[in-house]
């Protein structure tokens, strides 16, 4: 087989090149290159010939007065192969923090517009601020085109979705995946029959732009561990490589990825980093903008430009609101909807976009703005982790129209709910019925609260009802990471357990948590391996293991496969039932053609809600059907220490049917066909700490 060394010349010949577009683009005649850098009097273009390459078997020389547009440099090398790599270097007074220009000079530098990155010759601890160069870098790979982008995107909604949040390393990785390619988009598309089976809509992926996996504390370092979670991006074009058979083809395997579950009706949401970089503060790596952009690219001090403000926890805050930095965002978003078939995006922390140049709170912030006017993003969801490291916190409140949001407020009411907290009833039925008083006043909807239980940050649902405390000894950090407020009840044991009533009353808890998640109005969020109750024994900040303590174990104990099939149910159960799926807020009055108010909210008696007792743990209501001929669901949740007779409403010429009890043992904890589901009159007994819903027939 012919090396890559023998594929390509020793050297290729040049024309200036175009400014458009930026990055390395495949033109007629060769490959075109350009980057944006202020600052540098001349730059070079390094090539190798593959990812294994050592030495580069070109260097390109880039001169003001043919290769220089406004701030953009730009070259052609004529017919130049594909899968050949490429860094850039760049002279002149860089003002790069804590680096002589000379040094800095030496550094090879990431294209920030690379479709494909190499992680082959990239060691961070010597990348950062060391004065030697050597030939230790990131590169970027000359990708094959992927053909013309989609100029019209369809409009996607989440009005009837289902998020489930995965990583796609850990879905595959374990050996019980059986998957031929462990920890890669080609991976999870072997385990698609097992998503399509579940039921959800939507994935949405933990980071896939290409991360730092180096980027984490020297305590872990010194463990061994690396960046697993993905929150710490250098090359937002680029599919992340180690997710890839091949990196060359990195967008093309994300591509096939997305169209595989877009063949099985699911969707695909991306959880991006725009908030910060991997480049961290002023002694962390110089990958790329420090040199190119470093002043427009990140917040950094008005009388210090070393000086870089921190509002994420990671050393940098992305300038979003500057205009090429805004521009550099949206055409990158476009991109991944446009050419990658992406569905839609969840932005973590995304309080950041609301702050100006020198971290101050914007009250118009044009970024968030911008995207809703993008013809390409005002069509995809846009969901805002509505907090930052730095204070701000906008649940209810993000700037602009259509924006979603992850409802921290659900999470913890409804943890503290049913962990057992009194006195948090009228709480509770504002999260269950779309938590208006966070979105109606000013338009939004129920589907802009993104409901979840439990996140990839934080315990797993089998942790929540397991542990008091955390855990996080194995991240090196003597157990000082992670919340310790976690809002959770580990039902009278610490840990594993072998004591059956305390088991029994874990699962009861899981299936309860579960059950008024997808019972809710918003849109559920599930956290991957929650419906197999997967544990991470007690650590609630698992960034770092990427190991079998965060792996989905594909092994099945029975109560394992018992809640998954409870959760498939519970799914098809929301499925069935447009009334938990409303498009606007619930009123308390009867729709057009209905006899029924949309809803009615009870206590142990009818219309006698225990919202303001104080010591109330039990709450009641019935939605009349929303969708011709569906049936009413009533739906009862006691978390009392104790049984409770709950007093059903009267039907005419009809009865109620017990489909869901969360404190029945399997099957019976879930009954799919209604005509073989327990008959109940007048008074529903309800277990302690369990939910029940019943379905008229």
């Amino acid at each position: 087989m012919e090396s890559p060394e023998a594929r390509v010349r020793r050297s290729y010949g040049t024309q200036p090149g175009s400014r458009f577009p930026i990055g390395a683009t495949v033109v007629q005649g060769g490959v075109n290159f350009c980057t944006f850098c202020r600052h540098a009097t001349h730059l070079e273009l390094l090539l190798y010939a593959s990812e294994e390459s050592v030495e580069p078997f070109q260097i390109v020389a880039l001169t003001r007065e043919a290769n220089r547009t406004f701030f953009f440099w730009h070259v052609l090398v004529e017919d130049l192969p594909l899968r050949c790599c490429y860094t850039w270097r760049a002279h002149g007074p860089l003002r790069v923090p804590q680096m002589s220009d000379e040094a800095a000079s030496r550094k090879e530098l990431l294209d920030p517009h690379a479709r494909g990155v190499s992680d082959r010759f990239y060691q961070r601890r010597q990348a950062a601020v060391a004065e030697t160069a050597g030939h230790v870098s990131l590169r970027a790979i000359v990708t094959e085109p992927l053909g013309a982008p989609r100029q019209d995107v369809d409009v996607r909604t989440l009005d009837d979705a289902i998020i489930y949040e995965l990583h796609v390393g850990g879905f595959t990785r374990h050996p019980s995946s059986g998957v031929r390619q462990p920890g890669t988009f080609a991976g999870l598309i072997e385990k698609i029959p097992y998503l399509k089976a579940l039921g959800v809509t939507h994935v949405e992926l933990l980071p896939v732009m290409a991360f730092d996996e180096q980027d984490i504390p020297a305590f872990a370092a010194a463990r061994g561990l690396c960046n697993y979670w993905g929150y710490s991006t250098h090359s937002f074009y680029s599919p992340h490589p180690r997710y890839c058979v091949e990196p060359a083809r990195a967008p093309q395997e994300f591509r096939q990825f997305v169209d595989a579950l877009h063949d099985a009706g699911i969707r695909v949401l991306l959880d991006v980093v725009f908030n910060h970089t991997s480049e961290a503060g002023k002694d962390g790596p110089l990958i790329h903008f420090k040199v190119f952009a470093n002043e427009a690219f990140y917040q950094v001090d008005t009388n210090d430009a070393r000086h870089y403000r921190d509002y994420t926890g990671c050393g940098n805050t992305v300038n979003c609101n500057h205009p090429l930095v805004s521009a550099f965002i949206m055409r990158c978003l476009e991109y991944w909807v446009r050419d990658l078939g992406v569905d839609g995006f969840r932005f973590d922390l995304a309080s950041v976009f609301a702050r100006g140049a020198q971290g101050e709170l914007l009250p118009t912030p044009p970024l968030p703005w911008a995207m809703e006017a993008s013809p390409v993003l005002a069509r995809v969801p846009l969901i805002a982790e509505a907090w930052d490291a730095g204070g701000l916190y906008h649940v209810g409140a993000f700037p602009g129209m259509a924006w979603a949001e992850w409802n921290g407020r659900y999470r913890d009411v409804i943890r503290r709910f049913v962990r057992g907290d009194p006195g948090i009833v009228g709480e509770v039925c504002t999260c269950i019925a779309g938590s208006a008083d966070l979105y109606q006043d000013d338009g939004r909807l129920p589907a802009n609260s993104i409901n979840f239980v439990t996140c990839h940050d934080g315990f797993t649902l089998n942790d929540l009802v397991s542990y008091d405390t955390k855990h996080n000894e194995a991240n090196g950090e003597d157990n000082r990471d992670g919340s310790n407020d976690n809002l959770s009840w580990n039902c009278g044991a610490e840990g594993e357990s072998g004591d059956p009533a305390i088991i029994g009353l874990r699962l009861r808890q899981a299936r309860n948590f579960m059950a008024i998640l997808l019972l809710s109005q918003g849109v559920p969020m599930l956290l991957a391996g929650d419906e197999i109750l997967r544990s991470q024994r007690g650590n609630n900040n698992a960034f770092c293991q990427d190991n079998a303590l965060s792996w989905m174990d594909w092994r099945l104990p029975d109560d394992a496969r018992d809640m998954l099939r409870f959760v498939r149910e519970m799914i098809a159960l929301r499925k069935r039932h447009a009334s938990l799926r409303r498009r606007r807020f619930l009123t308390g009055r009867p729709e057009s053609g209905q006899t029924h108010p949309d809803v009615a909210w009870h206590g142990e008696r009818l219309d006698e809600p225990a919202w303001h007792d104080r010591g109330a743990r039990f709450v009641a209501l019935t939605l009349a059907g929303h969708a011709p001929d569906e049936p009413m669901l009533h739906i009862v949740l006691n978390m009392n220490d104790d049984a409770r007779d709950a007093a059903l409403p009267v039907l005419d010429h009809r009865s109620w049917r017990r489909i869901v009890d969360t404190s029945a043992e399997a099957p019976r904890d879930i009954v799919p066909d209604s005509e073989t589901a327990d008959i109940e009159r007048g008074v529903c007994r309800v277990e302690a700490r369990s939910v029940v819903v019943l379905e008229s027939l």
